[in-house]
């Protein structure tokens, strides 16, 4: 008792100096004073340990209402305690069996009463459902599911181009899918290797398996984080071939692959390879992979390879890099690439081009610093330097010829100071290209002079919306803010009410914030609600109050705060609310899906010369390679400023926001409406230490990888750091099956038939950042034969 006392009331004066809570101030001097009085024996601590808990009962109430997981860090310790003094030999203790004074005689009854009315509070509490009940009936708009790709398959990331991740494949439904087996399990063999398991960009290598397998005919087609790629028998999981291309990923610091791209040549145009995988590799090329053999398609660049450094004039090691399939369609190949955040002003080009998918040859630029223009390279060329990159998976409308892509930002993300007209125009935008020539068609900004890192990290998905009476080809784009844009994806025009709202202008000397920023209120939000210190949260009153602390001496205006020379919260943050598994959509339902995060981060600016002159950052003019940056550090060159960046989590690792930390969203894109929500996964592989042991708490967690929907009325998700792979009722948001991986499930399942027999398969090999188990494996499900 005297020592919680003790640490309540520095803490408590402490808080409420900071202008906070004035509970753990007065409660930590009672339980010093119940401390004093346990030693003398009195019968007067356990009284008043009574009036302390129902103190802090009403308080809570008070605080949080009657919400299950805003009671526990207030109650369920406290409590705890309560009980603990009721045991006969604790209770004994402090009141003698010869003290028969009636103070002494019923001295148990004060703490029975008080532990009585938490639990009432505490059941109460959990009681409650959290998130939102609900039901998406039967509706079905017939005809509208996309004929591009045979049933059967899933030829890109999003099966089609159009990115839905919607399988007309309905054997597996909800009245069957309890008897899920594990058809195959087959292992890449490309394991992680020492030093890349730190998580965290600026920490060191961060290897992770998130692809999403291509499925066509009889064969998958995988990648792995060191850039291999393997065909796999999609009957039995049998590896066909497999290629590793000695990939220098030394100087990388994200270390994956989502997926290839499948190509078949026009007749007679490739004798060498007529049908080809097109696969990223991290150092900064492109193969071409006979889809038959795994062999180098030598009809492609040199001897099956291409640079994609070649005019970004210096490319520094890592700063350029491509973890997302390219866009293979209309004979055009399209990619853009990951640029190295915010290590410099000056970074290589976020310019997006086309490649004869034969030859390998350039086709066209689109270069954001002339967005006017289509590009045509030649050998002297050197696109825009510094500009916004697309470094997510693109989508398309093959009959429109569009392709769409997420762009994000200039470099630096967190100081916008000096951005070049352009870049201000173009940042986290989506953007419309003709396939063909690369022409400019529209664009819509997300986020204006963004200094917050919310690029858009996936392509919009395609589905037709009824307005006003007629079917309007739409495109659905998610974002980090967890905001859904819906545009006509025709002319970029929204097609729900889209307004502009003020937002905060407080930035660093030298920033010029934008005065507004866009938001559709015409489509529900996930959103989190802004921060307030009687909601945060913590595994126990301490670290609650620890947290409390934090939030009071940090600077915080809500949603769009600007990074300061002060630790600044920025909620939501750049891993999203949702980040680069994007959303899906049942086209004939019209519903979307979304599974979200939801935890703060920290960001504090620094003037650069103190950190110049101790080393900590050496200065670098941009020439030859970055120098060697300590953990924690954005250098962000060029600007007078270091960054700082971390996830607020407090000394136990928890975070200060309270659950749910994930959710699974259901949305009527008709209606615009949410049709249910409910927390996605708990807490069994979230131990301190890295020890993948806990209980189980629904508390959701987090999540990196998407989910995928099925026309037998089921969406597939693994994604959580529980890992494990659930299928939930579509119509209700309730889980139907579920099972453990032997392995992290962060990536993006997908579903396909061979021979009659449907399968779902999710890629499970963990993620360095999230600190899932790693390992090699994909997994099949599908039901018992016969």
């Amino acid at each position: 008792m005297l020592v919680i006392g003790a640490v309540f009331a520095v803490g408590g004066a402490r808080l409420a100096l900071l202008a906070g809570s004035l509970y753990y101030l007065v409660a930590g001097l009672a339980l010093i004073a119940t401390g004093v009085l346990a030693l003398r024996r009195r019968p007067e601590a356990l009284w008043l340990y009574a009036a302390v808990l129902t103190g802090t009962v009403i308080w809570a109430i008070y605080e949080v209402g009657f919400t299950g997981w805003g009671l526990e860090p207030r109650l369920v310790a406290p409590t705890v305690l309560g009980l603990w003094l009721l045991l006969p030999w604790v209770r004994r203790g402090i009141v003698p069996e010869e003290d028969r004074r009636p103070l002494a005689r019923r001295a148990a009854l004060g703490p029975a009463l008080a532990c009585a009315l938490s639990i009432v509070v505490l059941v109460i509490g959990f009681a409650r459902p959290v998130g939102v009940s609900g039901d998406a009936g039967k509706r079905v708009f017939a005809g509208q599911v996309d004929g591009s790709v045979p049933a059967e398959d899933w030829w890109y990331y999003g099966r089609t181009a159009k990115g839905d991740r919607f399988s007309p494949l309905a054997q597996i439904n909800t009245g069957n899918v309890q008897n899920l087996k594990v058809a195959w399990t087959a292992e890449t063999g490309d394991h992680m290797r020492p030093g890349e398991d730190v998580g965290g960009t600026d920490a060191g290598h961060e290897f992770n398996f998130e692809v999403t397998p291509i499925k066509v005919g009889d064969t998958l087609y995988v990648c792995t984080g060191h850039s291999w790629v393997e065909a796999l028998d999609a009957r039995t999981g049998k590896v066909k071939w497999k290629f590793d291309p000695k990939a220098n990923t030394d100087a990388d610091v994200y270390l994956a692959c989502r997926g290839v791209a499948y190509y078949k040549a026009p007749e007679g145009k490739s004798s060498v390879c007529p049908t080809r995988i097109l696969a990223p590799v991290l150092d900064a090329r492109i193969m071409a992979l006979n889809a038959e053999t795994g062999k180098p398609c030598e009809d492609f660049g040199d001897h099956g390879f291409i640079s994609l450094a070649k005019y970004l004039g210096h490319v520094p090691a890592g700063f350029h890099f491509v973890t997302s399939p390219p866009l293979v369609i209309h004979d055009r190949m399209i990619l853009g690439g990951w640029v190295y955040d915010n290590q410099a002003r000056n970074e290589p080009s976020g310019a997006v081009r086309a490649f004869d998918p034969v030859t390998g040859q350039i086709i066209w630029a689109w270069d954001v610093g002339h967005p006017d223009q289509v590009v045509h390279p030649d050998d002297k060329t050197e696109l825009t330097r510094g500009t916004p990159n697309a470094w997510g998976v693109y989508t398309a409308d093959p009959d429109l010829n569009m392709v769409y892509l997420p762009l994000g930002n200039a470099t630096p993300d967190y100081f916008g100071g000096g951005r070049r007209p352009f870049d201000d125009a173009y940042s986290s935008s989506v953007v419309a290209l003709d396939i063909t020539t690369g022409q400019p068609r529209w664009h819509f900004q997300t986020v204006h002079h963004d200094v917050w890192d919310m690029d858009l990290p996936v392509g919009p998905s395609m589905v037709d919306l009824p307005v006003n009476g007629k079917l309007v080809p739409a495109l659905v784009q998610s974002t980090k803010r967890g905001e859904f844009f819906v545009l006509d994806r025709r002319t970029g025009q929204p097609i729900v009410k889209t307004i502009e709202k003020a937002v905060p202008q407080d930035g660093v000397p030298g920033e010029t914030l934008a005065k507004t920023q866009p938001y559709p209120v015409g489509m529900p939000s996930l959103t989190p609600a802004d921060l307030v210190e009687n909601h945060l949260w913590g595994a126990t009153p301490i670290d609650q109050m620890m947290c409390r602390i934090e939030f009071r001496k940090a600077h915080y205006e809500g949603q769009f705060t600007p990074p300061q020379l002060k630790p600044t919260i920025v909620y939501p943050a750049f891993d999203g609310v949702i980040d680069w598994h994007g959303a899906t959509i049942d086209p004939q339902r019209k519903l979307l899906i979304a599974n979200s995060n939801y935890i703060p981060f920290m960001i504090t600016m620094k003037p650069r010369g103190p950190y110049e002159k101790s080393g900590a950052v050496p200065p670098w003019n941009g020439s030859g390679n970055e120098p060697k940056i300590g953990p924690g550090l954005a250098p962000q060159y060029g600007t007078p400023y270091v960054g700082m960046v971390h996830p607020w989590l407090n000394a136990l690792g928890v975070p200060c926001n309270p659950p749910p930390w994930g959710t699974l969203t259901a949305i009527d894109l008709v209606t615009h409406k949410i049709v249910w929500q409910r927390p996605i996964g708990d807490t069994r592989a979230t131990g301190l230490g890295g020890t993948h042991t806990n209980l189980p708490l629904p508390t959701g967690i987090f999540n990196i990888g998407g989910n995928m929907m099925t026309a037998g009325g089921l969406d597939f998700i693994g994604a959580t750091a529980d890992q494990m792979f659930r299928a939930v009722d579509v119509r209700t948001g309730k889980t139907l099956w579920q099972v453990g991986l032997p392995a992290g499930g962060n990536a993006t399942p997908m579903s396909y038939a061979v021979d009659g027999r449907q399968y779902v398969l999710i890629a499970a090999g963990g993620h360095g950042g999230l600190g899932t188990k790693t390992g090699d494996y994909l997994v099949a499900y599908a039901l018992p034969q016969g």
